[in-house]
């Protein structure tokens, strides 16, 4: 059986690419799910699948997160990881499909976890807004505020991988990919056409999905008055290629394998050859 991957909701599973990708597990909220419950299907799937790979975004409410982390403690289990991420919540779902298509190939379930901070490098995930005047997860300028208040203005705001705001109709555009990519797009209650017909011809994008919004992205974006978007690699061969390129390593503390500086199960950060071998 391939690796599980989990979320924390059920907007965060994007439709599978191929026949081949599996879905995704929904670890259900406190108020949804009676603890018991959650340990005893998390037990169920570390069992059938070995390993347990869970991400949610940093914007899921502290309950949430707390009961993920109790769930794990609970089992003792050092099979289960929790990533938490920082990308906004479409981005958060792009990535998760992505995983979900590693979990079928040839990696271990440590190389899996650990490419998530890899491959959220090339994702590309941002949103067109009406406003950002409470818009606190990406710098905002003063005069962007101030413009926020003009009768229909509208920003295009790039939170990954570099943070970047423009206003709309002024000739700028949002830094995009060298390299090619598909874009997903979500539209909240802003009725525009910016995404599809300046940006995406822009980024030269080989094609445009719909999806819908993720009931987390009004809150992280600051307003419903927007359509969010993210850029990815689509192809699971360039993405297979791409972590199969960085060296592998043992983690240190817990032995799981991992590509980058950080373990994806227990978070150690990578242990230089030459602290791991001590002291003469």
């Amino acid at each position: 059986m391939p690796t599980a991957i989990a979320v924390t909701s059920a907007d965060l599973v994007l439709p599978p690419t191929d026949h081949q990708t599996p879905t995704a597990a929904v670890l259900a909220s406190p108020d949804a799910q009676p603890l018991d419950a959650a340990i005893a299907d998390m037990q169920v799937m570390v069992e059938r699948h070995g390993y347990v790979i869970a991400l949610y975004p940093s914007s899921l409410p502290a309950p949430h997160e707390r009961r993920l982390h109790t769930v794990r403690s609970v089992l003792e289990s050092d099979r289960v990881a929790l990533l938490k991420l920082d990308l906004p919540p479409l981005g958060v779902a792009v990535l998760v499909r992505q995983l979900r298509q590693l979990s079928v190939c040839d990696f271990s379930a440590g190389v899996v976890a650990s490419a998530a901070r890899l491959l959220s490098h090339y994702i590309y995930a941002g949103a067109l807004l009406s406003t950002v005047t409470r818009l606190d997860r990406v710098p905002v300028g003063l005069k962007s505020h101030a413009k926020s208040w003009v009768p229909g203005s509208q920003f295009g705001v790039l939170a990954n991988p570099a943070p970047q705001l423009i206003k709309v109709g002024t000739g700028e555009q949002l830094a995009g990919p060298e390299f090619g990519t598909r874009l997903v797009l979500a539209r909240g209650q802003l009725a525009s056409d910016w995404v599809t017909e300046s940006l995406a011809p822009a980024w030269r994008v080989q094609d445009v999905v719909d999806c819908p919004l993720p009931a987390g992205s009004p809150a992280w974006w600051g307003t419903a008055k927007l359509v969010e978007f993210a850029a990815f690699l689509p192809d699971i061969s360039v993405l297979y290629q791409l972590v199969a390129s960085v060296r592998r390593e043992i983690c240190s503390w817990c032995g799981t394998d991992l590509i980058g500086d950080r373990c994806g199960f227990c978070a150690a950060p990578l242990v230089p050859p030459e602290h791991s071998q001590g002291t003469a």
